[in-house]
Order: C-alpha cells, then structure tokens, then sequence
C-alpha cells in the first residue's frame, strides 16, 4: 500500500515540476535578424553578441554570438530563440573614422536595446548605445519598453539640439542612406568623433551616459563644451569626401544624408560653450611673445618668439607687412629659419609682405625673431580659417 502512495506522490511531483517549466511554445523565435555595425562602418572581424532578456527586461544568462560579413559592418544571425522578443545587443570592434579618414586604432563597444518582435534588422550605433543605460533606467522605474525608448530616444536627440517628433527608431538608421532621420545619426555621429581618439570617445560615451542616466539631462557643462569644441572647427565636405569614397571603394552606392544642416544646427542652437581656443602665451622659450599682446615696442639686437599653442583641429595664417612708410630691404626684420618649430612660411609676396601658417594638433609652434634698424610691422592674425583676421597688431623698434 505504501508503495503505491509513494508512486502516486512521485507522479504529482513531477507533472508539478513540469508545470514549472518554460513551455517551449511560447519562447520567442526569429529565423534571422540582419543589421550593420556603424559608427562609420565596423570593419571585418568585429564581434555582436545578442543577449536574452527576460519579461523583466533582465538577462538571463543566455546570449546568441556571430561576427560581421564584411568592411560594411553587416551581419546576420539566425535562429534565435529566447524567453521574450526583448534583447540586449553588444558590438565591439574596429571601425572607419570618418573624421581621420582612417580605420579606428583601437577597437569601440556600443550597445543597442531592441524588440526583435518588431522587424527583422537592428542596427547598432552611436545613438543606440547612448539610448540604453537611460533606458534601462526609466525600465527599471516602471516605464514599458516603447515608452522607455522613445523616451530615452528623444532625451539623447536633445543634448544636441534635435526636436524631431515620428523619428525612426534608431535601430533602424543609416548613415549611408538618404532621409533626415539617417541625417540626424550621421550629425551626431560626427559630433561625437570629433578630432578624438577611440579612448576618447569611449570615455566622452560614458560620461554622457552616467550623466543622462537618471534625469534625461546633461547637466555637465564641460562634457557639453566638449561636443561643440571640436565640430565647429571640422570641414564637414571633408567628412562627405571621407565617407563617399569609402563606400565605393567597398562597391557600395551609398547616399550619403544631409547631415550637414544637423550640424549647423547643433552650433546654432546650443547653449554649452566653445572654449577651444588658440593661446598666445606670453613667454616661449625665455622669450616675450611677439603674438601676445594688441601692440608691441621691441628693442632692435634682442631675440623674441613669435609662436602659438595651437589645440587639434585649429588653424592659424599671420601675414607681416611693412606698415606704411617702412620697407624690409635693409634687414629690418629676420627669423631664425635653422630654428624654426612648426611654422610653415611663404617669402614670395616679399618685400610687400610674408605669411606664416600652421595647424594645430594639441603642440606649440614658435621661431625666434630679431630686430634691425627701427621698423614697424603690421601683424594680421587669421583663427581657423576666418576670412577677416581675429585680430591686428603692431610692432615697432
């Protein structure tokens, strides 16, 4: 007798165990999602690793691993089959720098949410990775998944000064095609690069991230100072020339979006402050700085500099001309070519004027300057490519 109670017990343990269990039909399937990799375009060899969530919008451990076709950035992966249609995705590798029109030196990891249930291709990007960590914040608050990314979505779009109600989500955008939505990526794509380095530009990720995380805001004026440093001293025809020939040369015809109008309206609009500018210290190597200051007296036998700290992606031409009534003919004036430090200069439009030039990347450039009989010497000072000069300044002995 205690023998068939004890079998009877067994048999409703386990149809009770198997009540437990995750019924199999349920699970959330997708025979192939599609995508590309871009920040510009990851290159061969970069990894994407898709991570199960669960209802509660946790991982569960599971996770769906491929690498990308081709210098596109595009991969496939198929058959997936998960606990829920939400993911979590991961992309690190090697990229094309738009900015340096180059192959990234060191490898980038952006992040992107998405609803497989919604369509077969996800794209991860700069915009999708900045999206997450708020997210997942507003998730974690009670926030359904839609209304969490839309959110987070239009949060993101507005540190750079971006209003654009019925946006795409942004796994679906690509830089290499037409459309304003495609064009608001690639603007803030290049925001993003700027002149930095891959660590940089993980670190400026970051720091957005944290910051944006709780409120949507970026409250940190000087991350703020940093998106609008560097673009506003980029040639953005450049960065279309940079991307063009890259897709041809990959048999890509791609279009590359209006992302310019994004730009100038990031710089337009924006309330944080450029303060990237070109310095003119007053002491180089010992010596007063002939650029430091409006006007200057200089004694005649006595060594001076001539020289500016020029951060990357700054500019500088000076023109010296005779001011009127002067002339160089009688040795006024001469620099110390052999000692020369990042200037490159033009003679040809002498005696009626000499222009130096340099460009800056993070360095000083500086050539020692003497005087003869007494003279007067105007100084036209150009800042990045201005057409007026920033400012005009005298020099007499």
């Amino acid at each position: 007798m205690k023998s068939i109670y004890f079998l009877i017990l067994l048999i409703v343990i386990s149809l009770w165990g198997c009540t437990k269990e995750q019924d199999p039909s349920s699970a959330f399937t997708k025979e192939k999602l599609t995508g590309y990799l871009q920040k510009g375009p990851f290159v061969n060899g970069s990894s994407l690793t898709v991570f199960e969530l669960d209802e509660s919008y946790a991982q569960t451990g599971k996770s769906f691993n491929t690498q990308i076709l081709d210098n596109t950035g595009a991969f496939e992966l198929s058959n997936i089959s998960a606990v829920s249609n939400f993911v979590k995705i991961r992309a690190d590798g090697f990229y094309f720098n738009e900015v340096a029109n180059s192959n990234s030196q060191a490898p980038l990891t952006l992040y992107a949410l998405s609803n497989l249930a919604l369509s077969n291709t996800v794209n991860v990007n700069l915009l999708t990775s900045l999206e997450v960590p708020r997210a997942e914040y507003l998730l974690s608050s009670g926030s359904d998944f839609a209304s969490a990314k839309k959110q987070a979505q239009r949060e993101v779009l507005k540190i750079f000064s971006i209003t654009r109600p019925g946006i795409i989500e942004s796994e679906l955008l690509d830089i290499s095609q037409n459309g304003d939505d495609n064009a608001i990526l690639l603007a803030i794509s290049v925001i993003l690069q700027g002149y930095r380095t891959e660590a940089e530009l993980s670190q400026l990720l970051g720091d957005i991230n944290t910051d944006i995380r709780t409120d949507g805001i970026l409250n940190s004026q000087a991350t703020g100072s940093l998106l609008i440093n560097d673009i506003k001293l980029i040639n953005l025809a450049v960065i279309r020339n940079n991307l063009s020939i890259k897709y041809q040369s990959m048999g890509i015809t791609a279009t590359i979006p209006d992302f310019e109008k994004y730009v100038a309206q990031f710089i337009d609009s924006t309330s944080y402050t450029f303060n990237k500018f070109i310095s003119y210290p007053y002491i180089l190597d010992s010596k007063e700085n002939l650029l430091y200051d409006s006007s200057f007296f200089v004694i005649g036998g006595i060594r001076y500099s001539f020289g500016a700290y020029l951060p990357i992606g700054t500019s500088i031409r000076v023109i010296l001309k005779p001011s009127t009534g002067y002339n160089w003919n009688n040795g006024n004036i001469g620099f110390y070519v052999m000692e020369n430090s990042g200037w490159i200069f033009d003679n040809n439009p002498w005696p009626d004027s000499t222009i130096f030039s340099a460009n800056g990347n993070n360095q000083t450039v500086n050539i020692p300057v003497m005087f003869g009989p007494p003279t007067s010497t105007d100084f036209l000072i150009y800042e990045n490519n201005a057409g007026i000069p920033a400012r005009i300044k005298t020099i007499k002995n």
